[in-house]
């Protein structure tokens, strides 16, 4: 990963494009800690000083947070993502739910209109996962899971722009999710995904659009207002 021997002026824009790719890649997922400054010093050949200037430029665009006594960690996988998981963490998880009940009833809607057959094996694939690990019971895996179905019936709307805001939310309602669901999984807060599937595939994008909708309130159903601090 040496970056040999750029142009000095060029040098931080260079580091930074390498750890940017690291992070957009998923070498490093969102998370992780990175490697420590002395790491990257050695796996990059620059300077300290070069690292540290990188390492700031993410954390200032929202990649990247800087945990004194901790480490560097990923906190999102693009300056979008970054934004929204700023301006979001605090909010209502209602209104959040709400953006993403659109997004995802409007996806789900073209994807009635638009699969493809490889779209649907996907779609058959994540969901059958998503229930194998609800029986588990591990609630992270299962919200992992659940996460990676639902991005596929955004994908399958084959709309690119809709895709990448998505992505860029789920990282916001992911970890709101983990919280919500808690360490144990409850029979009750399960959901059948399997309808959504079928309206998708037998292209009626009116019931495909109204199962999606309903599915971030559902799993809102108990959750109490959040507590102003």
């Amino acid at each position: 990963m040496a970056l040999g021997h750029p142009r000095r002026s060029g040098l931080s824009d260079q580091v930074i494009a390498e750890l940017r790719n690291q992070i957009t890649s998923g070498e490093w997922p969102v998370g992780t800690r990175i490697p420590t400054e002395p790491e990257l010093v050695e796996q990059l050949g620059v300077a300290r000083n070069t690292v540290r200037e990188a390492v700031r430029a993410l954390a200032h665009n929202g990649l990247l947070d800087i945990r004194q006594g901790s480490g560097t960690y990923v906190v999102a996988t693009s300056e979008l993502a970054g934004v929204m998981h700023r301006r979001f963490a605090d909010s209502d998880p209602r209104d959040v739910a709400e953006l993403r009940s659109t997004l995802e009833s409007s996806a789900a809607r073209l994807a009635a209109q638009r699969r493809t057959d490889r779209d649907l094996k996907q779609l058959d694939g994540l969901l059958a996962r998503r229930e194998e690990v609800w029986a588990t019971g591990d609630a992270e895996e299962f919200v992992t899971a659940d996460a990676a179905f639902h991005h596929a019936v955004v994908v399958a709307s084959h709309n690119e722009v809709l895709t990448e805001m998505y992505a860029d939310l789920g990282h916001v309602m992911r970890a709101w999710l983990l919280g919500d669901v808690g360490g144990e999984l409850r029979p009750e807060n399960h959901m059948d995904h399997a309808r959504l599937v079928a309206a998708i595939r037998e292209g009626d994008a009116e019931r495909a659009a109204a199962e999606a909708a309903s599915y971030p309130f559902l799993c809102l159903r108990s959750q109490q207002p959040p507590v102003r601090g």
